[in-house]
This record gives structure tokens, C-alpha cells and sequence, in this order.
């Protein structure tokens, strides 16, 4: 299931281990550029360094509304909200023309924080209510795009949903490079059917309808709702609730094949799922070998069982 280009991925420079930090140090993260390194073209961006502040630099905090803060430095009382959002702007121009398809921000900062970020009010009492100045202007200009931070990463879950967005995105990218028809989309929407359904079969339902009107829509138009569904829908986590009911759901494709003993095991492997006893790896690899063992194509397709390159190992420590 490997895409035909890497993942093109915007990283706060820090997590990559440049000494970009306030206190000239860094905060490398290994598996971002270890294990996910040889999959994603990764691209480092330090605002507060890129926009002038200087490596090392007074530490600043943001003070205010937490819908519209400033970015002040601590010990000298330096409004530096509009050299950051100058030079925001302008970067944002240019990550357009990168063609990024996610961020991972660094947790905590005033300009990469991306939630729960401190803004102090005016008795200097901290709310964890704001955003980094260039973390949330990002989000705002590119709102469909999968975005993270380093904390949020060290949950295996979100880790894999993060994965997840990006490798669907990519392969939604790939469809729109091409000269695509209506029965392409329909090909597509059917090889991910039940990756939809473990992540949000609402969203599924709302993508047939849509289909199923495809006819009476314009292409570009059809192609955007069809986008912002997508990526909605996979951007909800796949709890193990939804995944089981796609597990029971693969294994009425070998009511035929699988002896009563077989399916009966597969039953109590995908119980014990649900309840949070065993992790997804052993019933993916089992549902692999069947479908291998009994040549099920349309399983074969099927993005749900392979979502990415094995080598990540994301989904099967879940």
C-alpha cells in the first residue's frame, strides 16, 4: 500500500533536533525522524528563529484573550506579536507552494502550540485555553490538513490516526493528479469502506449519498465535498468499538471457507479486542492470511487491513 510519493510534512525544527529552543538546546523526537523518516519528506520550520528573535532568546509567553494574544518576552516586556505574525504571514504563502500535506507542531510553544497553549492574563495567571500564533494561523489557512503535536504523538492511537490521515490524504492526492471519472471515485470510496467504517460510519453514510448523486454534480464541486467528508471522517479515532464491528464484519466474507472451530476463535480473538485485552496485530495478521489463503479481491483492496507501510508498526501496537 505504499504511495507513489513521499509525505510531505512540515515539523517544528526543535522536534528534528536543531538547536532551535530559547535556551539554544532542542527536544528530538527519534521516531519522527528514525521510523517515520524513511516514508516522509520532512521539512523543519522554527518561527521564532526564522522571523529574527535570534538563537538563544529571551523565553516569551502570549498574555490576553486567548482569541487574540500577544506575544510578549518575559523579563523585558517586548511586543513581538507583530514581527510573528508578519513574518506568519508570509511563510504561509510560501508553505502553500510546499504543498504540505500535515504538520507536527511543538507542544507548549507560543508560536507552534496548536491547543491548550498558556496565555497569561493580566494578574499573570496562565489559562491553557490559547495556540501558538503561527500554529493556529496554519490551521485556520489549511483546515482540512492533519495536524499534531509531539505530546499527542506519544499515544499510540493518535499516532496511528495521525498516520492514518496522512497515508488517505496522500492517496486521495494521487487520484486527483490524475485525469479521474466517476467510476475512479467510486473505486476509491469502495477500497476504503471499511476504514470509513471504523472511523466514522456517519461519515460513510453521508459519502454514498453523495455518490450516489455524483451524476447531477458538478466534478470540481463533487470532488470538494467528497474531500472534506474524507478527511473528516478519518480524522475521528478509530475506537475499538467501531473496529470490531469492521472485524465481525470481514469475517462473514469465510462463512463459507472457515471451519466452526475457526470462526469461533476469530469470535473470541475480535471479544477480547473490543474488550481491551488483545492488540489488533494478532487479528490483522490472521484476517491476512485468509484473505491471502482464499483469494477474497475485494478484501485484497481493502486499505483497512493495510493502511500504510508495515515498517511504521503504528496500527498493530494499538
Amino acid at each position: 500500500m505504499e504511495l507513489g510519493t513521499k509525505i510531505k510534512l512540515g515539523v517544528s525544527s526543535c522536534l528534528l533536533g536543531e538547536k532551535t529552543r530559547y535556551d539554544g538546546g532542542h527536544k528530538w523526537e527519534p521516531f519522527i525522524t528514525e521510523s517515520w523518516g524513511p516514508h516522509l519528506e520532512l521539512l523543519p520550520i522554527c518561527p521564532e528563529a526564522e522571523c529574527g528573535l535570534g538563537v538563544p532568546r529571551e523565553v516569551m509567553r502570549l498574555e490576553g484573550e486567548p482569541q487574540a494574544p500577544r506575544l510578549f518576552t518575559v523579563k523585558t516586556r517586548i511586543d513581538h506579536t507583530g514581527r510573528m505574525l508578519t513574518w506568519t504571514r508570509e511563510s504561509l504563502v510560501m508553505l502553500e507552494a510546499e504543498d504540505l500535506w500535515g504538520f507536527i507542531f511543538k507542544s507548549g510553544s507560543p508560536s507552534c502550540g496548536p491547543a491548550r497553549v498558556k496565555v497569561y492574563d493580566p494578574q499573570g495567571r496562565p489559562r491553557k485555553q490559547g495556540q501558538g500564533l503561527f500554529a493556529g494561523a496554519f490551521m485556520t489557512t489549511f483546515p482540512l490538513l492533519p495536524v499534531a503535536d509531539e505530546v499527542r504523538l506519544h499515544n499510540p492511537q493518535f499516532r496511528d490516526n495521525f498516520i492514518e490521515q496522512l497515508f488517505t490524504l496522500g492517496r486521495w492526492r494521487e487520484l486527483l493528479r490524475e485525469k479521474w471519472t466517476l467510476a475512479d471515485l467510486i473505486a476509491f470510496h469502495t477500497r476504503h469502506k471499511l476504514l470509513l467504517l471504523a472511523h466514522s460510519p456517519k461519515h460513510y453514510r453521508l459519502m454514498g449519498r453523495l455518490l450516489a448523486a455524483a451524476e447531477e454534480t458538478p466534478a470540481q464541486r463533487l470532488a470538494a465535498r467528497y474531500q472534506a467528508l474524507l478527511l473528516a471522517a478519518v480524522r475521528l479515532q478509530a475506537t475499538p468499538r467501531k473496529q470490531a464491528n469492521v472485524l465481525q464484519h470481514i469475517l462473514r466474507y469465510f462463512k463459507k471457507v472457515l471451519s466452526a472451530k475457526e470462526k469461533q476463535e476469530l469470535l473470541e480473538l475480535i471479544d477480547s479486542y473490543r474488550r481491551g485485552n488483545l492488540p489488533l496485530l494478532g487479528i490483522l495478521t490472521l484476517l491476512n492470511h485468509y484473505v491471502r489463503k482464499y483469494g477474497s479481491t475485494y478484501l485484497q483492496e481493502q486499505y483497512f487491513l493495510q493502511p500504510h507501510p508495515v515498517e511504521l508498526l503504528l496500527r498493530f501496537h494499538a
